[in-house]
């Protein structure tokens, strides 16, 4: 018992050094290094899908009536065309009452006016199942003019105009006007009688709606009634307040005395209502079926958003915003 506890130790040492030698023995497997990471490489992105262009617009607007809208018209027109190339718009000036002739019966989708419609006009257009869109664009000064060589009548009240313009009048000379001015023959210058315009200056001038002595030069050309004034001395006429502005050079505006006082159309006394009583709102009106055309919506919508500042530029006096964006809900 003695000697086999003596043994046990010797047999312990002999043991721890087998496994020592045995370790050194057994070949170390190498630690493999990290490998390194792979710089992340951007994944293509998906370009976004492209937005198809609109389609071209295309066809043909038809559109007559006022030759003082006119100018506007053809401007607004003139613009939408750079935009909108394969539309064509004809703007015709038969004035405001052959315009809306034709409206009515549904030769066209727009309508100049320099008045508003008749209730003979509606009733012919209700007759022909024509619905339509009234919208405001303007407001005109109806100026009255004479020749640059006239050195007299710088000023006219309401009444001397209806003493020469209403019907029946027998006023051929300036001094039958006032004496003191001189004995020279009056020669009349106006729009026809299908114009707006005449409606509107026999209205407030000689009481009554087309109530005007039939013995001037007419036409509903107001281009014609510049050349006419601006090559006769004697001349006195009446038109839109735009035709003046283009031709200044030509003509002269006599200022208008309603009771307050002699007041001559200008940018601010036609926006304020000063130059009473010939300060109007002029319209253009659209054929409500014909705003299902994708062409006349938009021309009718550029109008509204673009024709502002066009007005200006042919010099008549843009509505408020707030007109501009009602009409917007109109033709919704």
């Amino acid at each position: 018992m003695t000697n086999n506890l003596r043994k046990w130790p010797v047999a312990l040492a002999a043991l721890l050094a087998i496994t020592v030698l045995l370790g050194a023995c057994t070949p170390t497997t190498p630690t493999a290094a990290p490998t390194p990471a792979s710089p992340t490489q951007p994944q293509p992105s998906t370009p976004a899908p492209t937005a198809r262009p609109p389609a071209a617009l295309s066809g043909t607007i038809e559109i007559d009536g006022s030759s003082t809208v006119y100018p506007i018209t053809e401007a607004v027109a003139e613009e939408f065309r750079k935009v909108h190339p394969q539309v064509r718009i004809n703007v015709g000036i038969s004035g405001t009452g052959g315009g809306f002739k034709r409206f009515v019966v549904g030769e066209t989708q727009i309508s100049d006016a320099s008045r508003a419609i008749s209730s003979s006009e509606k009733e012919l257009a209700t007759k022909n199942n024509i619905q339509w869109a009234e919208l405001p664009v303007a407001y005109d000064g109806l100026s009255v003019l004479i020749n640059p060589k006239n050195a007299w009548a710088t000023s006219m009240t309401t009444a001397e105009l209806k003493k020469v313009w209403a019907p029946g009048s027998t006023v051929k000379r300036w001094n039958q006007v006032r004496t003191e001015w001189p004995d020279k023959p009056i020669n009349l210058y106006g729009p026809g009688t299908d114009s707006g315009t005449f409606d509107y200056f026999t209205e407030v001038i000689t009481g009554k709606a087309k109530a005007s002595r039939p013995d001037f030069t007419a036409s509903e050309d107001d281009n014609v009634l510049v050349q006419g004034i601006a090559g006769d001395p004697n001349s006195l006429g009446y038109f839109g307040y735009a035709y003046y502005a283009e031709n200044k050079d030509k003509m002269k505006l006599v200022a208008i005395d309603a009771g307050k006082g002699p007041v001559l159309p200008t940018v601010e006394t036609i926006n304020n209502g000063t130059y009473s009583p010939l300060s109007r709102p002029i319209f253009i009106y659209v054929n409500k079926a014909a705003l299902a055309r994708p062409e006349v919506k938009e021309f009718v919508r550029f109008y509204m958003t673009q024709g502002p500042k066009l007005v200006s530029e042919v010099g008549y006096v843009p509505m408020n915003t707030t007109t501009y964006d009602e009409n917007l809900t109109k033709i919704r």
